[in-house]
């Protein structure tokens, strides 16, 4: 569903829904920043977004929230973060799930990148945002999802609060890393031979990370 339809239900009609049958809705929140919002056209704003989640978890359905990282590119990742996080303590969707931006030819920012308008974030400003997001998600019960390919830290789940301190972790065990083993890493989620920072600890997968590398040349 869209925020924006929902928005416009109102508290009985949406739990005699409830009440039909629909038990679960997905919404693509993408982002929390008016600004983001209204860069990618999105059609909505961030006090909608409040209300719709709001009214679905009242009317007794199961919501997920998509958030998309990378999307308020290079100048407005910090702002992208804090806003998304706030809209969601103030939700507290059932799942947040991540899905990475992709820019595929098609769309409308595909061109304002190749214009140089949109500055695309790189997998470790995207990391840092991922950061700032979760530490800023707070007084919720919501269970964060990574379940896309695209995705660089699959594993980059669990519920809150409880497992906030493990998320972080991972996060932080990424950005404390040497710049030539976050590259390994980087190529090797990429290629499909790493899905979780502790898969470089197989020598194997390591070693054919490191020897596709070397042949392009990018460490």
């Amino acid at each position: 569903a869209r925020s924006h339809t929902i928005a416009r239900i109102r508290d009985e009609d949406m739990k005699a829904i409830r009440e039909a049958g629909l038990n679960r809705i997905h919404i693509g929140l993408e982002s929390g920043s008016d600004a983001v919002l209204q860069m990618v056209r999105k059609g909505v704003t961030k006090a909608t977004h409040i209300k719709a989640g709001i009214r679905v978890r009242n009317a007794g359905m199961e919501l997920s929230e998509y958030v998309m990282p990378g999307l308020g590119g290079q100048d407005l990742s910090e702002e992208h973060a804090l806003e998304t996080a706030d809209a969601l303590n103030q939700i507290n969707p059932d799942f947040i799930r991540l899905r990475t931006l992709a820019i595929p030819s098609r769309a409308e920012l595909f061109q304002e990148h190749q214009e140089g308008r949109f500055r695309k974030c790189t997998d470790l400003m995207m990391a840092k945002e991922i950061l700032l997001f979760i530490e800023n998600l707070d007084g919720i019960t919501s269970v964060l999802k990574s379940d896309h390919i695209l995705n660089l830290f699959q594993e980059v789940e669990g519920t809150f609060p409880q497992d906030k301190p493990s998320m972080i972790n991972i996060l932080k065990t990424f950005l404390e890393m040497e710049p030539e083993r976050q590259c390994v890493y980087q190529v090797g989620r990429r290629m499909g031979v790493f899905s979780v920072l502790k898969d470089m600890e197989s020598p194997r997968r390591l070693e054919r990370a490191e020897k596709t590398c070397r042949e392009l040349g990018i460490t």
